[in-house]
């Protein structure tokens, strides 16, 4: 059974932040959106693993029902 691991990683993890909202800077909603997808392709390519990218977009879509409760 592969297990998703959501254990922090980064060192400075404000940093990787500050780094993804400054690559949306003076995009377009548009241009965010194409972004974010070809980001989520790269970082899933990177992974190389189906079952934990599954698993990352289940705990994702899950995270987005609770925002969407609250």
């Amino acid at each position: 059974m592969t297990v998703l691991d959501t254990t922090p990683r980064f060192a400075d993890p404000d940093a990787a932040y500050r780094a993804i909202i400054e690559a949306h800077c003076g995009l377009t909603e548009a241009e965010s959106a194409d972004l974010n997808a070809a980001l989520v392709l790269i970082l899933a390519n990177q992974l190389g693993d189906l079952a934990i990218l599954q698993k990352a977009l289940a705990l994702g879509r899950a995270t987005l029902a609770r925002q969407r409760a609250t």
